[in-house]
């Protein structure tokens, strides 16, 4: 059959389009990433409260989009100043960090302005280099070792920015498969941020009761409570007098008791069940 050439005027303008912004293929998750994300998608469903936040955005979710620093904003009405909240396991003073990120004028808006460009998609940039290695906001993420940010957010009908989220990440911790997944992921931190702003009646709220008395030792709690404030097993048998190996057996008994994989769910896990204090 024979097939009829293209006018040469639609063909000139086939050949001189230019391609939409973000139009490359997403990435392709393998068994396990799916996996991880349907796992991460289950739990999001069950946060109502800021411990079950923590818990799930320094937990589950670290195995999607490793970060550092996770900044939540939620934009309540356009005179009004965002609400902010962030989360780390990291030495961080979160209350600084969260007026921090509300007064910064150089690197949210910039991502936020990337991000309306994109679409309302997922951005990713380096800002340890240029004219926003100079704000506050950077400083605070590169003492972290986190020069990498990783912005998504949720909008209204209208294209008014609702929330924003911001992953301060090592290098080399986020790419193109983790924008694809903050895509994937962020309405559902959208949805289990804000429930978590609401102040429930407990047993609405599906909040777990606090751990029975005598579940952990007080050596065990102590010991958890400076892995909450980021301190290595060293630096724990520093602070007690004690080794690291014994600190580490300690961590293991832990680990076991609160029917945990790591230290960063069993930080989640006891700040959910009060065995520490935030």
């Amino acid at each position: 059959m024979r097939t009829e050439p293209m006018p040469t005027d639609l063909r000139e303008a086939a050949q001189s389009e230019e391609p939409a912004p973000y139009e490359a293929s997403p990435a392709r998750l393998n068994d396990s990433e799916r996996e991880a994300l349907l796992l991460n998608i289950d739990v999001s469903l069950r946060v109502h409260t800021r411990a079950q936040l923590f818990s799930w955005v320094q937990g589950a979710l670290q195995s999607l989009i490793p970060h550092e620093v996770l900044v939540c904003g939620l934009q309540e009405g356009r005179q009004m100043a965002m609400r902010v909240d962030s989360f780390s396991t990291a030495p961080v003073d979160c209350a600084r960090l969260n007026e921090v990120f509300q007064q910064d004028v150089s690197l949210v808006p910039h991502l936020v302005k990337l991000w309306e460009e994109n679409r309302c998609r997922a951005v990713l940039c380096e800002t340890e280099r240029g004219p926003l290695a100079g704000s506050a906001l950077t400083r605070e993420f590169l003492r972290l070792g986190a020069s990498h940010v990783l912005a998504h957010g949720t909008h209204d009908a209208t294209g008014q920015m609702i929330s924003f989220f911001v992953f301060a990440c090592r290098p080399g911790a986020a790419g193109p498969k983790q924008t694809y997944l903050a895509d994937l992921a962020v309405p559902y931190m959208h949805a289990a941020w804000v429930r978590s702003q609401v102040t429930w009646p407990l047993e609405r709220a599906g909040a777990p009761k606090p751990a029975k008395t005598g579940l952990l030792t007080p050596r065990e709690t102590q010991i958890l409570q400076w892995i909450y404030h980021g301190k290595s097993n060293i630096e724990i048998g520093m602070i007690l007098d004690i080794s690291p190996l014994t600190v580490k057996n300690h961590v293991q008994k832990t680990l076991r008791k609160l029917n945990v994989l790591n230290r960063t769910q069993a930080v989640g896990k006891a700040l959910a069940l009060r065995l520490v204090n935030p």
